[in-house]
């Protein structure tokens, strides 16, 4: 399947490549070379928090005040200030964003890990059970609800864009050193210059090793990434990245800790069901070739390919519930004895991506128009083995929770049962099209729509299903004065229904599921205060998600001529978010925000996954969370304080069970002296004891980190 979508892919790319530099004899001017380098975003050390632009809601640059929708940008300064290595440490600083499980999030009330992009792509390299990374990370671009006219299928919550480090001509290079608590070791380098007028590069390597607070857990994580950038020519721009991942993690695929129906923990919050000898190992390989043309002032294009291959292998012993010790049928809480079983998997992924945008400015009158045409394709090719051993008749031992018995157990001598393989092959093509269109200084409209066609293929079994599926979009944004815009968005998502249910429901005479549709609408107000230092974002919305698949009422069983799932489920969010982002000045810059959501079952209740209780709520869907983040420089002691908190309302598991509210604060301090930057971050500053997120009884709640102390010294050369 991959070899297929190269050969499609490579002549495509070489057809755009040809039409590039056949506009070479149309020479642009240094001015104008000038104008295609902008499109990067620069000047970290002058913007620390506040971003005033963004890609994200437009392909295009836009003022982030002018865009008619909720959007956030992470900065790289905010990355480093909250010594942040992985995207868990930055939902604090996203409103309506919360753990779920994993890499997973609740967005706007919704379980979301899909909607992940790199550079404006598909193309996850920790897609699966591991959290991304933040080492080759840029910034981190958040778009709010819906985002298929641009991006296409996805959970209508909104989606995170990472945007990757790059090859720059600026000669800088920085180590850095880190050491922490659970025995943390890790160190870095990264260098950027130019090899010539006409090629810069970009190289860096990340290493850390960490004990977990997690018993019989540790983790190990390997990064190495670069690139080259090649002028062609005073128009044309080729960027070329590479990013290897290795990640090996002890004593994993982790779970929760058990806790009772109340959220408290009824084991230490460092239980592990897995044993020293398991682990989860992640191998991944990212190539990627961005090539921007300018054809004139007006009218330029970019295409960007990437290309992905991800492997990923679990060892893990899995908690099944509670052991009969006294053989009456009921489960022995107080003999604390919990069976297992042994999980040996192996998932991989081999993906391409290829992109194309092309953006023309032309003035119609009095309007200004900004039309971008696009077409992307992404094509996955995935695998999956699966071998299993149950309880102690395969040979698994039991685990007693309150008297830990590890290494009684070797999955050497499990009996173990090879399930079916699984794997399947799925491709997405869309083509779509946008008009920003200002009317004049106070009125500007963003319109937009793109068509998607899916395909799915079942490998094991040869069955395929596709469809499509049409996506619009509409923002109108009003500034009364140049200070304030006042906003309202249509937009709608749409998910095709998985490629397994779709295979039951024909398998048994059904009609064909269609994609789970979503709407959303955004009203809201962004704001410049204090000089245009300190932005602010309010916004309200409603989201109603239609078609969910949910289980047939009617379906009796086999043979009884009715399909087991109908598209009979409606699910309705409605929220308000809040956000305040600015540099006051030189010294002060602060991060702030407010989300308020409720997300039911309005339809299909009993048949709709991710609830609980009376299944009209949604499992880890908080109504209320709120985080800020603020640094303070002491310019007479060369130094930097800063001060954060994360607060996260109560929360439901699957299983009911009350996952307690919590609120994390935590403190920084830094100092400089020349070209060296000590950096001493205390996270959990009080040490609290809480859960993020819940999951099911059997499995417990993921317990939140206990506090931890990260010393960092960088030194520029």
């Amino acid at each position: 399947m991959i070899i297929k979508s190269l050969m499609y892919v490579l002549p495509v790319s070489a057809c755009l490549a040809c039409s590039v530099f056949a506009q070479d004899s149309d020479a642009q001017t240094d001015e104008e070379t000038t104008e295609l380098e902008a499109v990067d975003i620069k000047g970290r050390a002058q913007a620390f928090y506040q971003e005033k632009t963004t890609r994200i809601g437009s392909k295009t640059d836009i003022d982030i005040l002018h865009l008619p929708q909720s959007a956030q940008v992470l900065t790289e300064q905010l990355i480093r200030d909250q010594a942040a290595r992985d995207i868990t440490d930055l939902y604090r600083s996203i409103a309506g964003v919360s753990e779920f499980s994993y890499s997973g999030v609740t967005f706007r009330g919704f379980r979301d890990s899909g909607n992940v992009f790199y550079d404006g792509v598909r193309g996850d390299p920790y897609s699966g059970f591991s959290v991304p990374q933040l080492f080759n990370v840029e910034r981190v671009d958040v778009l709010k609800g819906p985002a298929a006219a641009l991006y296409g299928g996805g959970e209508p919550g909104g989606m995170i864009n990472y945007v990757t480090k790059k090859p720059e001509f600026q000669q800088e290079r920085t180590a850095t050193l880190t050491l922490g608590n659970d025995d943390t070791i890790g160190a870095s380098v990264d260098t950027t210059g130019g090899v010539s007028d006409k090629i810069a590069y970009r190289l860096g390597a990340f290493y850390e090793e960490q004990d977990s607070f997690r018993s019989n857990a540790d983790h190990r994580n390997i990064e190495v990434a670069g690139g080259l950038l090649f002028e062609l020519s005073n128009n044309t721009r080729l960027t070329t990245t590479f990013d290897y991942v290795k990640q090996d993690l002890g004593g994993h695929r982790l779970r929760g800790s058990l806790v009772d129906d109340d959220g408290d923990f009824i084991v230490d919050p460092s239980f592990n069901t897995n044993e020293k000898g398991d682990f989860q190992d992640l191998e991944a390989t990212v190539l990627q070739a961005i090539l921007a043309h300018a054809f004139s002032e007006d009218f330029r294009v970019t295409t960007t390919l990437r290309y992905l291959d991800n492997e990923r292998d679990q060892g893990y012993h899995e908690p099944r519930g509670w052991v009969d010790a006294n053989g009456d049928g009921e489960n022995n809480v107080d003999d604390g004895t919990i069976r297992r079983e042994y999980r040996l998997q192996h998932r991989a992924n081999e993906e391409i991506s290829l992109t194309t945008d092309f953006v023309y400015q032309l003035q119609l009158g009095a309007v200004d128009n900004q039309i971008l045409f696009g077409v992307d394709y992404h094509t996955v090719d995935t695998d999956y083995r699966y071998q299993r051993a149950r309880y102690e008749e395969d040979g698994v031992v039991d685990l007693n929770v309150f008297n830990l018995n590890y290494g009684e157990t070797d999955p050497s001598t499990y009996a173990l049962t090879t399930l079916p393989v699984d794997g399947a092959e799925a491709t997405r093509y869309g083509i779509y099209v946008q008009d920003q269109l200002e009317l004049n200084e106070q009125w500007t409209v963003l319109v937009g729509l793109r068509y998607d066609h899916f395909k799915d293929v079942d490998k094991s079994s040869d069955y395929d299903f596709n469809d499509g599926h049409v996506s619009p979009r509409l923002g109108v944004s009003y500034r009364p004065v140049a200070t304030t815009s006042l906003y309202v968005n249509y937009s709608e998502s749409f998910k095709p229904t998985s490629l397994g249910n779709q295979e039951v429901v024909e398998g048994e005479g059904g009609d064909e599921l269609d994609p789970e549709t979503g709407n959303q609408i955004e009203v809201g107000v962004k704001n410049l205060w204090l000089d245009g230092s300190m932005t602010t974002t309010l916004a309200a919305y409603q989201i109603n998600k239609n078609d969910v698949a949910v289980r047939n009422p009617f379906d009796t069983g086999e043979d009884d001529g009715e399909p087991a799932l109908l598209n009979l489920g409606e699910v309705e969010s409605k929220g308000a978010e809040f956000t305040l982002v600015g540099d006051l000045n030189p010294q002060w810059t602060i991060t702030a925000n407010y989300a308020y959501n409720d997300t039911q079952v309005i339809k299909g209740a009993g048949g709709i996954r991710n609830t609980f209780g009376d299944d009209t709520r949604f499992t880890n869907a908080p109504r209320h969370q709120a985080g800020v983040w603020t640094r303070y420089a002491i310019e007479a002691w060369d130094s930097a304080v800063a001060f954060g908190a994360n607060y996260v309302s109560e929360q439901r598991s699957f299983d009911d069970q009350k996952v307690k509210p919590f609120t994390v604060f935590d403190m920084s301090w830094t100092t400089y002296w020349d070209q060296t930057e000590l950096q001493v971050n205390v996270k959990n500053l009080f040490d609290e004891e809480y859960a993020v997120s819940g999951f099911l009884e059997r499995t417990g709640h993921f317990p939140g980190a206990p506090r931890e102390i990260v010393v960092q010294l960088t030194h520029h050369f």
